[in-house]
């Protein structure tokens, strides 16, 4: 593992990964264009996702690497790399897929609005606001996106519309605020379940719209177990308090 002591930028994109060695040379050259640093979590990848991530990096300490021996989930990944990020200072966590599905044109405007909005404390790119949109999905996909998010904002009530978007932005110190300790979701359900606690804590929440576009390399992490966990999880929380005020302005 290689690391900062404390942040120089203010922005630490988070990028979990497994087996991503083709997509993380297409998108982290693009992201050091960017003022932000980087941090790779990666779940014990055997295509050398890791070591292609520091090589990528030529000594200037702005790609970071975790390592973890096996596959252990998205939610985890994040919750590590908040803490790693939480611990060094910095003031804005974005979370980022690693398969090229989130653009990092639409992660500088995202950026150019975190820092112009003080008063959000959660940004939101959003696939299902007016201007978003999904590009190469299966019609199945698609609506599989679709009915989960309905099926989350009927039992969880408010006005997100994208709460399963992994392309976020979080102020440092509402993080602070938040008991990650208790968030135990992987999959989606972790963008759901930050969703809920967000709006727990009175959190400030915005979505703007996003193009979110298809991998071209390797396949996709989706599978029917994660698939029911949301379901199971979302479906327990509506039943202890049924449609919970989840709000969000676009």
């Amino acid at each position: 593992m290689q690391h900062v002591g404390s942040a120089v930028n203010q922005y630490l994109v988070i990028v979990p990964t497994f087996n991503e060695a083709q997509s993380v040379q297409e998108l982290l050259p693009q992201l050091l264009n960017l003022p932000i640093d980087i941090l790779i979590v990666d779940d014990g990848s055997p295509d050398r996702t890791a070591q292609i991530c520091r090589e990528l990096d030529q000594g200037r300490g702005r790609i970071n690497v975790l390592e973890r021996s096996e596959k252990s989930g998205l939610g985890s990944a994040y919750l590590l790399g908040f803490a790693w990020g939480l611990g060094r200072g910095y003031r804005f966590l974005v979370e980022m897929d690693a398969d090229g599905s989130h653009q990092v044109a639409d992660l500088s405007l995202l950026i150019q609005r975190a820092s112009q909005s003080p008063d959000v404390d959660l940004l939101i790119g959003s696939r299902w606001v007016s201007g978003g949109k999904v590009v190469n999905w299966s019609k199945g996909r698609e609506l599989l996106s679709r009915f989960a998010n309905r099926y989350s904002k009927i039992l969880l009530g408010g006005h997100v519309k994208d709460m399963t978007a992994g392309f976020r932005i979080y102020r440092a110190d509402f993080l602070h605020r938040m008991n990650l300790a208790t968030i135990s979701s992987e999959g989606y359900c972790f963008q759901i379940e930050m969703t809920r606690r967000s709006a727990d804590v009175g959190g400030r929440i915005l979505e703007l719209p996003i193009i979110f576009i298809e991998r071209k390399f390797g396949e996709s992490k989706m599978s029917s177990t994660i698939v029911l966990e949301a379901m199971a999880r979302v479906t327990w929380w509506g039943i202890q308090r049924p449609f919970r005020k989840v709000s969000a302005r676009s």
